[in-house]
């Protein structure tokens, strides 16, 4: 058996062994006290804790809730974030760590609190997290990391060897770290604040905010509206720029999952490498038996090239490690990551109290989405949280990443010249399977050839700020190298921040007569 020779399109395990969710789409204009868009993890967990508060909540997601970024997680529910915390004490303060450290273990065992008191079979249990170097550069690095964190008062400790069969040079561990199933986990949590009154509306995208007075309007695409005394922006990449210019301040990273058999049984604990190529696993009990995530593979959104390359790399590594008998899911998730190596969780901008905000969780969106959740209810409830200094949207971090910044930004802008001057055929040939670009009149078409040989076309320009898509082969969608937006092969939006579809207005009879068919 070629593993590499991949069958079907990717899919998720947490998804595929869970049941999808009927909530009713939003059919006519309505006023609540908080309105949430997205029904991720964020929004789902926030909208718990506020369930008892006395407000009139609302959530819309735009697909099915716990759909996106939440069904493609690996779902390690740990504060062992890297090696976060040296560089938390060196871009800010020991403090800030500390705030840190204290905001990822309360979450850790605030999730554990939920499933026991509402007795929820998710998966859960308690593992150690380990991560290691085979690197002689990061001995000292994961020295000091440990040493630090044993200051903060995590579990920490500095190891010579690991359960994993890895010739290492060092490693730190975390003790009472956990692992579960997030959508087992959440889909429970839906139902309790449904059942609790929490209004819950798929399939309704939110396009647009506006003022109007001191509330907030809403737009959906369906042309409904939602007038809200508060909004919490939770949708991963945030939807609203009118200020504090998030785009600028984050950028967007995939990276990939194999869920895959062994002849070896895993010896348990999660596991990451400090060093580049980044390589992580941890193991998942299910229906098909003990399913092993081999994870890693990271690169930015639009910019993979020939995206199947990532999982050919990942069965290359676990090659390594165990004896493969099947493949049964693989799948990319979607980060979104900020500056300075900290979340947005908060207000959206000091002029606008009531708009809130969480997203650029980097890789740790279990314990940092339970985080949010707590932080933003203390701030719509008591005006204040113990962890918003960490955590604030508007902290004065730009000095210390200024170089960041700059880096990344000058990368969006040549991203968007490079689409606009990038030179083009116009003729092609496409096989079955395959998507490509050319040129048409002097406009850039993206044309894909499904598996029945039929070709669809699309305007590659992405609908959020102009810049110019590039095909992603191993999930078969139009994915922008500035934001991370990404699209069908028909032109839908998958992954924003676009609120918009492709448009495409081209005679598709003529382009079809471009590209041959000898194939």
């Amino acid at each position: 058996m070629d593993l590499k020779e991949f069958k079907g399109l990717p899919k998720s395990f947490w998804i595929a062994s869970t049941g999808r969710t009927n909530y009713p789409k939003l059919e006519e204009d309505i006023e609540v006290d908080l309105a949430i868009v997205g029904g991720g993890m964020v929004g789902i967990s926030t909208a718990y804790q506020l369930r008892e508060s006395g407000l009139d909540i609302g959530i819309l997601d735009a697909e099915g809730i716990l759909m996106s970024t939440t069904a493609h997680t690996t779902a390690k529910i740990t504060s062992q974030h890297g090696l976060i915390y040296q560089k938390i004490k060196s871009k800010f303060n020991k403090d800030m760590a500390e705030s840190y450290a204290k905001a990822n273990e309360f979450a850790i065992e605030l999730v554990e609190k939920i499933i026991t008191k509402h007795k929820i079979d998710c998966d859960f249990e308690r593992q150690a997290a380990y991560i290691y170097t085979q690197e002689d550069k990061y001995i000292k690095k994961i020295e000091k990391e440990t040493d630090l964190a044993i200051s903060l008062g995590l579990p920490a400790s500095y190891l010579d060897d690991i359960p994993l069969n890895i010739p290492i040079k060092a490693a730190m561990r975390f003790d009472d770290q956990a692992q579960f199933h997030p959508r087992k986990f959440l889909l429970a949590l839906a139902d309790i604040i449904h059942q609790d009154g929490v209004k819950i509306y798929e399939h309704s995208r939110v396009i647009g905010l506006e003022e109007d007075g001191e509330s907030f309007i809403l737009l959906t695409s369906q042309g409904k509206r939602v007038k809200a005394n508060k909004v919490i922006i939770a949708s991963h990449y945030p939807f609203y720029n009118k200020e504090s210019i998030y785009f600028a301040r984050l950028y967007v990273e995939r990276s990939y999952v194999l869920a895959l058999k062994a002849n070896e049984k895993y010896p348990g604990g999660m596991y990451i490498s400090a060093e580049d190529p980044v390589r992580s696993l941890r193991a998942q009990d299910s229906n098909e038996g003990q399913l092993i995530f081999v994870i890693g593979e990271k690169h930015k959104t639009g910019q993979g090239e020939d995206t199947n390359i990532h999982y050919e790399n990942l069965i290359d590594f676990a090659q390594g490690l165990f004896t493969i008998e099947d493949i049964p899911y693989r799948w990319s998730t979607q980060d979104c990551m900020t500056m300075d190596n900290l979340p947005y969780i908060g207000q959206y901008s000091k002029d606008y109290p009531n708009l809130y905000i969480a997203t650029g969780f980097q890789k740790w969106g279990m314990t940092n989405s339970m985080v949010a959740s707590i932080l933003l209810k203390d701030l719509i409830t008591k005006g204040e949280s113990p962890w918003q200094q960490v955590y604030d949207p508007s902290r004065k971090s730009v000095a210390a990443s200024a170089k960041d910044f700059v880096v990344e930004n000058i990368n969006v802008a040549g991203q968007l010249i490079d689409g606009k001057l990038s030179k083009l055929p116009d003729q092609i040939k496409i096989k079955p399977g395959e998507g490509q670009t050319f040129k048409y009149k002097g406009e850039r078409i993206g044309a894909f050839r499904d598996d029945r040989g039929k070709l669809h076309f699309v305007d590659t320009t992405c609908t959020h700020l102009g810049c110019e898509l590039n095909w992603n082969s191993a999930e078969r969608s139009w994915d922008c190298p500035c934001h991370g937006s990404r699209f069908t092969y028909e032109g839908k939006i998958i992954q924003g921040p676009a609120v918009k579809d492709l448009s495409f207005d081209k005679d598709t009879n003529i382009l079809t007569k471009l590209i041959k068919e000898d194939f």
